[in-house]
């Protein structure tokens, strides 16, 4: 198995895991939230997406699939398009309505942007730093792992949450 075998079997299981916690859930199912301060389905999802779109894109020097494709659009959120979701109040929160089919949809574009970009990485192009912001400065590998990270941990989120609307 060489990197970008890695990479693609990584971003493949967060593909799994979206497409398990929305299925067969309704609209309002998916906007759930358990108590008022706490994320729904729908936007964990959603933000799980953006986050990885948004730095998937950057680090590959490429458009986001929200606004190359038309997805900022189809949801219809109240946000400006690099909108991702992080430090989004309650509030703001609450304002992600999404179907399981939109939510998929979204994700899968993403994940075949994803891929695209992945399946031509080796080792050595892990160590491209991709942002200068941060000390030490990110490099393509660090940021890769943190999207993967922060993906698996929003989908686990998704999948409790489910599990306690289920039980409900």
């Amino acid at each position: 198995m060489n990197t970008a075998d890695v990479l693609a079997d990584m971003f493949g299981r967060i593909q799994e895991s979206v497409h398990e916690v929305v299925e067969g859930l309704s609209e309002d199912d998916l906007g759930v939230r358990l108590d008022d301060g706490a994320n729904s389905i729908a936007w964990l999802v959603w933000h799980l997406a953006r986050v990885q779109d948004d730095h998937v894109a950057d680090a590959a020097g490429l458009e986001q699939v929200w606004t190359a494709q038309g997805w900022a659009g189809r949801f219809g959120l109240p946000f400006a398009d690099a909108e991702t979701g992080y430090g989004q109040s309650a509030a703001q929160v609450a304002r992600v309505r999404a179907g399981a089919a939109l939510l998929t949809g979204y994700y899968d574009a993403v994940h075949e942007q994803t891929l695209g970009f992945v399946g031509g990485l080796d080792d050595a192009s892990l160590d491209r730093v991709v942002d200068e912001a941060w000390s030490p400065p990110v490099t393509l590998g660090v940021r890769l792992i943190s999207v993967i990270g922060d993906d698996l941990q929003h989908a686990g989120q998704a999948a409790f949450a489910r599990g306690a609307l289920e039980r409900r």
